[in-house]
């Protein structure tokens, strides 16, 4: 991560000292607000407006927690890396427009160029002025573009470059908040799974108690024995003995 690409967009949205906030807050969070104010050398009202700026735009986050002694809130503040380099994105892209629109305007007109003002005009308005500078009196002179296409050209180049680093960065930040987001969703489901077994688990041994406490209000009934059937024929045999001796 080039940390000069995120003090270029703090620069261009907060103006000075924003630099030195990225550096106090790039990969970390939650970094109380006087400790910053006492970094940067400013009174916590000047620190507040600085960051309320980048706030205003999302480059930054808070959370408040108040002093419950004191009754005031003091701030902890986070850098959002990746939004900013979103707008950092979007504002390389809008220069490339404009580099671009010059570029085809170089290439297709023609300029003209005061030597003593310095001063550079297009064509037509050199004709409004029959070619003659209003300020000294100067003839104008055709100005040669190879310059300032290279130049441009140049700019456009350079804009690319940076513009393909900021994504292979966003890439990789999108890369790492898609696993985890994986690793949270699947805490979530084995945490339901958990549960989910807990509850079963549970229920069981709810069923279970209740099957105990209904077994024991029943009586236990022994089971009759079946009279085998040697006994049968003895008793048989006895009877007709009986019957006989009478």
């Amino acid at each position: 991560m080039k940390v000069e690409f995120l003090k270029d967009i703090a620069l261009m949205v907060a103006g000075k000292n924003t630099g030195q906030i990225v550096d106090l807050l790039f990969d970390k969070k939650n970094v109380n607000e006087f400790l910053i104010a006492k970094k940067l050398g400013l009174t916590i009202n000047q620190t507040r407006n600085i960051l309320y700026k980048l706030s205003d735009e999302g480059l930054v986050s808070f959370t408040r927690k108040k002093d419950k002694k004191k009754g005031w809130y003091t701030y902890f503040w986070t850098f959002n890396t990746d939004k900013a380099l979103v707008l950092l994105k979007k504002k390389i892209i809008e220069d490339i427009d404009q580099f671009e629109h010059q570029l085809k305007s170089r290439e297709i007109k023609r300029f003209y160029i005061c030597k003593t003002c310095n001063f550079e005009i297009t064509e037509e308005n050199a004709l409004v002025h029959n070619f003659t500078c209003p300020e000294c009196g100067e003839v104008y002179e055709l100005y040669d573009n190879k310059k300032s296409i290279n130049e441009i050209t140049s700019q456009i180049n350079r804009l690319k470059k940076e513009l393909i680093e900021i994504e292979k960065e966003l890439d990789i930040i999108n890369k790492d908040k898609k696993k985890k987001v994986e690793r949270e969703a699947k805490k979530v489901e084995k945490e339901k799974v958990e549960r989910r077994r807990k509850a079963q688990f549970e229920r069981q041994k709810e069923r279970k108690k209740l099957e105990r406490k209904l077994n024991k209000g029943k009586k236990k009934i022994k089971p009759v024995k079946k009279a085998s059937k040697n006994l049968v024929k003895k008793k048989a045999f006895k009877k007709i003995i009986k019957k006989k001796k009478c």
